[in-house]
């Protein structure tokens, strides 16, 4: 038997051996803690040494650095989990990062971009397909922040707070609503979610029913960029995001409200993260009366974003919207004085998956899934108004409104009754697409770097109901190139271009290019900073699912016993085409008082052709000759009872040049104040209207004034493009107390009646003069909001204080003074004392 002494000896050697392996592996176990490094810099590329960096896990600092002359940090965290990042440095605002997932042996790279403590630049990405800072980028972009939209129902109102903007509501909360940016068309707008495609075919959205339930910001650019989002980039791109989970506890809040009309919403938001997890999820309902008969609207929204972490370089998310809305549809109230029994129904998912790879600090990887289904159905449950045997326009019987007296903002009037039913209906419009695509960004080195992917999309549509549309297929896909970077943080640069293939009119390719250069870098002192910019770009958009379906050429092509070939060959009249832009941007940016406040001016120049122009059903019998009187009856009225109200062609091309001037900056940290000024000078240069009066008739007419009808007319304005606007707004944020003022302002516009063959007998007579036919307008709005507790708020938003009922176009009485007011509740830990 082994003796006492010997066991003695081995046992200790067997603790010796113990300890030194424990202490190894607790040695091994800290030095691969996960690492977290990066730079910090201002918004031009400088590095910022001196600046605290903090990671903080569930509520505490659990490391800290301080960054070095070249703006380096790095932090060690030791146990696995989610994390976010705070910076402090002088003469800069606070930043918080969002938070991340690190495992215990990962090494995670953050580089920080800190922004002056008086003025927001914040990280953009619409314009350039990567994260930028703003003062890097020539682009024109506003960032709508959670403050701007916190006490928001919808976006309309908030997209006007922006140069160069224009929302055109045609009715009261819920009513359809189209964005105009820069002179362009309302159809020149891309809509995404959370990176989504969210349009109709052709790029058309209505802002109307759209909810800002789940809504974090919303960044708007200004300018053309087919180049990276393909066609219907042409006038603007409208990012919108999701917000994401970040507590370490499941946190709820719950807002209702009520207000003026018979008005209430109500909104219940869970969201938190948990390790690889985080998650959010958010529904609202809102109800108003509005203040026209047959014009209630109510809106339900569905939100949810979830995301996993495969690993701290690896992340999986997804985003959804589900908007279920109804609103009366009363019809424009000045021109009838009674209310159409009309209903707008609308149905919108928009879904979002990616998977986001950081391959390396350098090269970044992203492949995304989108899928977009909307529907719409427009009723016309009931006839209503003065019925009459024989109405002209509806060839037999028909309603009329009553006896009313329009007038314009150009003092021009005209006093009678407009047809306002001719037969019930039903339609259905339907727009689906998938996309799938992958986005590459490489960065060369710290002052170059390229982007490259390729979109495909498989888009299709009806309009069911009527035997004379039929399903729409469209396959689509591009590939998107760019290289950016910058020559010794002064002078930036984005070149880049797409090429691109769509099933309805084939290939096509749209250039881009930003230059953005610092004649002084930002500094201390009266003048401290100034940089000039030039943009130049070119885009292109897809007709919409109703253009495509409602083709003159096609119409008269279909119609070769009516002389409709023969029409096409006098008029020049091609097949339908894809409308095209381009600009030419220059300006400057000059910073006051060691960056107190930015101002910023640009001249630009919009050039838009092969518009899509609608001629009137009352030129069937000049576009077919060859038709008896009766026949040329009978065709209008199928038209008519297929809704083919116009029929479409390229026909119109105009120019769009102004100036846009913005002021922004702060006083103190709490205290935010922005506004601007746009002037626009647009004027059509082409328009069929004009082309053949020997084979179309005669342009109509009021009091010996040219009137379009449908269009406006060669040498006048584009519609609904107000030459003069601007906005300004202000808010505060303190610890307990929130407030906000916006102002919107807008001169008169061109527009039209649109009552072309309308009156009773089937003439003219409610046609007036198309030139400021819109009223100008002030629309002033204050909200703000009081913490009555830790867990609990007050809120209260007022709209239109001036009550101003003309800021929709004519004939459509906009919402007059309107309150609401609510509270607010949070719950989770640290909601309560």
């Amino acid at each position: 038997m082994p003796s006492l002494d010997f066991l003695r000896i081995v046992l200790t050697r067997v603790l010796r051996s113990a300890a030194a392996a424990i202490i190894l592996f607790l040695f091994a176990s800290a030095s691969q803690a996960a690492s977290i490094r990066g730079i910090v810099t201002d918004a031009t590329g400088a590095k910022v040494p001196g600046a605290v960096v903090s990671l903080v896990s569930n509520g505490t600092v659990v490391a800290s650095a301080v960054s070095a002359s070249d703006g380096s940090f790095e932090l060690s965290a030791g146990n696995a989990g989610r994390f976010f990042l705070v910076v402090s440095a002088k003469s800069f605002r606070q930043l918080q990062t969002p938070d991340f997932y690190a495992g215990s042996f990962d090494s995670v790279e953050r580089n920080l971009v800190m922004e002056p403590a008086w003025v927001r630049e914040s990280i953009v990405v619409a314009a350039t397909g990567v994260p930028t800072p703003q003062p890097e980028t020539s682009a024109a972009t506003t960032v709508l922040s959670p403050l701007d939209l916190g006490l928001r129902t919808d976006l309309v109102s908030a997209l006007r707070l922006m140069p160069g903007a224009q929302v055109v509501q045609t009715g009261q909360l819920g009513a359809q609503t189209s964005l105009f940016v820069r002179g362009g068309a309302s159809d020149d707008n891309k809509v995404l979610f959370d990176g989504v495609d969210a349009g109709d075919l052709g790029s058309q959205f209505d802002f109307g029913p759209l909810s800002t339930t789940a809504v974090e910001s919303a960044e708007v650019y200004r300018g053309p960029d087919s180049s990276l989002y393909g066609a219907g980039a042409d006038s603007s791109v409208v990012s919108l995001t999701t917000p994401r989970g970040t507590t370490s506890f499941p946190s709820l809040l719950f807002e209702g409200d009520a207000g003026s009309l018979s008005t209430s919403r109500e909104q219940l938001q869970v969201a938190g993260a948990r390790r690889k997890l985080d998650y959010l999820g958010a529904f609202s309902w809102l109800q108003t009366a509005n203040d026209l008969p047959n014009d209630e609207y109510h809106v339900a929204t569905t939100a949810a974003n979830l995301g996993w972490a495969l690993s701290s370089s690896t992340q999986l998310r997804a985003t959804l919207h589900y908007g279920v809305s109804a609103t009366g549809v009363p019809n424009a109230w000045d021109f009838y004085h009674v209310a159409d029994n009309s209903t707008e129904k609308d149905q919108n998912i928009y879904f979002s998956g990616a998977l986001n790879n950081q391959m390396t600090p350098a090269i970044h990887n992203a492949i995304r899934y989108g899928l977009t289904r909307k529907r719409e159905q427009v009723n016309l449950w009931k006839l209503s108004g003065n019925y009459q045997n024989d109405t002209p326009y509806c060839f037999g019987p028909g309603t009329l409104g009553n006896t009313v007296t329009i007038t314009g903002a150009n003092g021009y009037s005209a006093t009678g009754q407009a047809v306002l039913d001719c037969s019930l209906f039903a339609v259905q419009y339907v727009s689906n697409r998938d996309q799938i695509g992958y986005q590459g960004d490489i960065s060369f080195t710290q002052h170059i770097g390229a982007l490259a992917g390729y979109q495909y999309e498989d888009e299709r549509g009806a309009e069911p109901g009527s035997t004379y549309y039929s399903p729409v297929e469209r396959i689509n896909s591009y590939i998107p190139l760019a290289l950016h970077g910058d020559f010794k943080d002064r002078f930036f640069y984005t070149l880049g271009g797409s090429l691109e293939h769509y099933s309805l009119f084939g290939f096509q390719a749209s250039p881009r290019a930003g230059l953005n250069y610092y004649i002084l870098r930002p500094r201390t002192g009266a003048f401290s900073g100034t940089r000039i910019l030039f943009n130049f770009g070119e885009a292109i958009r897809e007709p919409t699912l109703t253009d495509q379906d409602d083709s003159l050429y096609t119409f008269l092509m279909n119609h070769p016993q009516g002389g409709g070939p023969q029409t096409i060959q006098q008029l020049h009249i091609s097949p339908l085409a894809a409308p095209t832009m381009r600009t030419y941007e220059g300006g400057f940016e000059q910073a006051f008082l060691s960056q107190h406040i930015t101002f910023r001016s640009s001249y630009f120049h919009n050039e838009f052709g092969r518009e899509i122009e609608y001629v009137g059903l009352d030129l069937v019998p000049e576009l077919l000759p060859n038709l008896t009187a009766a026949e040329q009856s009978q065709l209008e009225q199928v038209l008519q009872a297929n809704f083919a109200y116009e029929l479409t062609i390229n026909s119109e091309a105009f120019r769009a040049q102004g100036v846009e001037a913005s002021v922004e900056g702060g006083i103190g940290s709490n205290i935010f104040l922005r506004g601007g000024y746009t002037y626009l000078d647009a004027v059509v240069q082409r328009s069929f209207t004009n082309d053949d009066q020997a084979l179309l008739g005669p342009i109509p007419t009021f009091d010996g004034i040219p009137v379009g009808p449908y269009s406006p007319l060669e040498g006048a304005r584009p519609f609904r493009r107000a030459p003069h606007t601007g906005y300004f707004t202000a808010t505060y944020a303190g610890s307990r107390i929130t407030g906000v003022f916006n102002a919107a302002f807008a001169s008169r516009s061109d527009d039209s009646t649109y009552l072309e063959g309308e009156d009773a007998a089937g003439g003219n007579s409610l046609l007036l003069p198309n030139r400021n036919l819109d009223f100008g307008y002030a629309k002033l709005d204050l909200g703000g909001s009081f913490q009555l507790m830790s867990w609990a708020d007050i809120y209260a938003q007022a709209d239109n204080l001036l009550n101003n009922q003309h800021i929709a176009p004519i004939g459509y009485p906009s919402l007059p003074f309107t309150l609401r007011a609510g509270l607010r509740l949070r719950w989770g830990p640290g909601s309560h004392h």
